[in-house]
């Protein structure tokens, strides 16, 4: 990763991956388990409604799958910058 614009390139993909797993998160912790929470109130998931199972569970879930996919992902963009470990 000698030139510069690779370099860019690889850093605007790290962003880019970022903000993606940011957006999701937040769809996931705050708009489901705040902002939608009314209009989620008669699913049932485990006994409570799904808004509520996902401001105290689901977010929870959500950020494992996310650091597990960000992992993967930044696995293999480092493989294609020539950047892995």
């Amino acid at each position: 990763m000698a030139d510069k614009s690779s370099s860019h390139a690889y850093w605007q993909a790290n962003v880019r991956i970022i903000l993606i797993s940011l957006a999701i998160w937040f769809i996931c912790s705050f708009g489901m388990g705040i902002i939608l929470r009314p209009a989620l109130k008669g699913i049932s998931v485990g006994g409570a409604d799904l808004g509520f199972w996902m401001a105290q569970n689901g977010s929870i879930y959500v950020f494992l799958v996310l650091i597990f996919a960000y992992a993967a992902r930044m696995n293999k963009l480092d493989r294609e910058h020539g950047v892995e470990e």
